[in-house]
């Protein structure tokens, strides 16, 4: 299977590299030097992926994230980014970014990240039949339509937010570690990377949690880790 990928980079080495490792993953890749041709590309077609810079000359890469989330068509992205900062890479997952890399990076971890977004898109794209809404009491989960509701209100969840909040319903009771979590949910496990997990689990707990200082939903396991409440129907 041929993945359709948009690399959406200035520096034309780091573009290359990046080819190069995603040939060696069958896929095919459009380049764009700058924001404005990589937008415009970006709403030409439909792509398996979009790999997206954070400072791009003539659009900025969170604008051009915000524009890609504001389409009908949900599109994986994996966003560059040169800062290590944590509100930076916090910018780029609230804009909609599924995951984020930190230059410079290793084209395997590279790799590791492409490959666990495309399972995790086979996944949602292939949901069990039995399974298509997650039902726990007044907080729904609609798989296919990647759509949540509390108390018939809609939920307004990044994309990681979403995969989080899902992973946790399809397993009710299930006790999981940060790092079972990264793996499961982010599709790789480097140690330092754990507090992604709690700031997730922080953000997610202020939308769907009547009181986030008293969580219904996403409890904490003292000493463990995080389960979801064990009442959730499909």
């Amino acid at each position: 299977m041929v993945r359709q990928v948009l690399v959406v980079e200035d520096d034309e080495d780091i573009a290359r590299l990046i080819e190069i490792q995603l040939s060696e993953l069958s896929c095919a890749v459009k380049t764009a030097y700058d924001g404005i041709v990589g937008l415009a590309e970006a709403e030409s077609r439909v792509y398996d992926l979009v790999i997206l810079d954070r400072m791009l000359p003539g659009l900025d890469g969170l604008e051009i994230c915000r524009r890609i989330r504001g389409r009908g068509t949900y599109t994986p992205i994996l966003m560059l980014t040169a800062k290590s900062t944590e509100l930076d890479r916090v910018l780029g997952l609230e804009m909609g970014a599924d995951d984020y890399l930190t230059k410079p990076f290793s084209v395997l971890e590279l790799a590791a990240r492409v490959k666990a977004i495309f399972r995790r898109v086979d996944h949602l794209a292939h949901p069990a039949e039995q399974r298509k809404v997650l039902d726990s009491g007044p907080l729904k989960v609609d798989v296919e339509r990647r759509q949540v509701t509390l108390a018939g209100k809609p939920v307004d969840l990044t994309a990681k937010e979403f995969d989080l909040l899902l992973y946790f319903a399809e397993h009710p009771g299930r006790v999981y570690s940060r790092a079972q979590l990264l793996d499961k949910v982010w599709g790789y496990s480097h140690s330092g990377y754990e507090h992604t997990v709690n700031a997730h689990i922080n953000r997610l707990r202020a939308k769907i949690e009547p009181n986030p200082n008293q969580p219904e939903f996403i409890l904490t396991v003292w000493g463990v880790g995080y389960k979801f409440r064990d009442q959730c129907a499909g």
